[in-house]
């Protein structure tokens, strides 16, 4: 098999689930990095600078999968749109989905003041 054909579809349920996720997380770094502020000694630490490059990598990667999702999502709702997936789809019971929209403050990058 391709793989493709393997994959779970993603329900709203789902995509509620990981845009509160991924707001949660982002509120956490938030605050991890504002507690940091008030050590400076923290802040030259190896093992803090380290955290703070894979989280900008995480940050990158999570960027990157949802660009990836939104433009499936858009191949996927433009065939069940058109002929003739607009007469086979309702047939074979498949929808329009929704795309992944991260919340307002999950799309600013972490502020980080040294």
């Amino acid at each position: 098999m391709d793989g493709i054909s393997e994959k779970k579809s993603l329900s709203k349920e789902d995509i509620s689930a990981l845009t509160a996720s991924e707001s949660g997380l982002s509120h956490t770094l938030k605050s991890i990095f504002a507690l940091a502020e008030n050590y400076p000694d923290l802040k030259a630490s190896s093992n803090f600078l380290a955290l703070q490059d894979q989280l900008e990598g995480s940050e990158n990667r999570v960027a990157v999968a949802r660009i990836r999702y939104n433009h499936e999502v858009r191949i996927y709702n433009s065939k069940i749109a058109t002929f003739p997936g607009v007469i086979l789809a309702p047939m074979f019971g498949f929808e329009l989905k929704d795309s992944f929209e991260a919340r307002e403050e999950a799309q600013e990058a972490v502020k980080i003041k040294f």
